[in-house]
């Protein structure tokens, strides 16, 4: 699936003590907003939780219209699906790596009528998707060890998207696939190539002064 805005911006690399002006400065060029959540364990930082995305949707819906893209880097997730879903999730995805039993975990996810995304460590192969990849929304393929921003992108991911776009060719057109990290103007086109129709983007866009500038510039492209 080829989406017509590609670019989803992190929070994490916003300025929180000015959140609503951060989310203008990206000027109704963005659909989603990548929201992600650490817990000290699953991954070596700590983030924020369902409180914190309730404050975000508050401050994000009162300058536009947004889907929230709730990436749970987090340890036994099933234990909070349903406060990220009274928080305003609207995509909730969690990593294979964290499961024990994923049919149950994205079937409860989809119980609250929520779209459901599976996330694939680097190292983690394909095969995780063998079965579940039908059932799926989006898979979000780890472009950098998780846990923090500012990493750069790990080259043989790339095979990784590839191959997971031939999964979804055969067994769901209609998959998402989202990278995650170290993306930037000098490596998304290659990203896009080998298929991924998501991206999220941190400091590429937060780190620039001019955001809504930032964002056209990475989706030139591939646009």
């Amino acid at each position: 699936m080829k989406l017509k805005k590609i670019i989803a911006p992190s929070l994490l690399s916003a300025d929180f003590s000015d959140l609503k002006n951060e989310i203008l400065s990206l000027d109704s060029k963005v659909e989603y907003l990548h929201l992600d959540v650490m817990d000290g364990s699953f991954v070596p930082n700590i983030t924020f939780g369902p409180l914190i995305i309730k404050g975000i949707v508050k401050a994000a819906n009162s300058v536009g219209s947004f889907k929230f893209d709730s990436h749970l880097m987090i340890n036994n997730p099933d234990n909070y699906i349903e406060s990220f879903v009274k928080a305003g999730s609207d995509i909730i995805t969690v990593h294979s790596e964290a499961l024990t039993h994923i049919d149950r975990t994205i079937s409860l996810i989809k119980s609250f009528d929520k779209k459901a995304g599976l996330a694939l460590n680097p190292a983690t192969p394909c095969s995780v998707l063998k079965y579940i990849i039908q059932k799926l929304d989006l898979v979000l393929v780890m472009t950098v060890n998780p846990g923090f921003g500012g990493q750069s992108f790990i080259d043989y991911t790339l095979q990784k998207i590839e191959r997971i776009k031939k999964m979804a060719l055969e067994y769901n057109p209609n998959l998402i696939i989202e990278v995650d990290g170290g993306v930037k103007k000098e490596n998304i086109k290659s990203i896009y190539d080998a298929g991924a129709d998501l991206f999220v983007a941190g400091s590429s866009v937060f780190g620039k002064t001019d955001r809504a500038k930032a964002i056209r510039d990475l989706e030139k492209e591939v646009l």
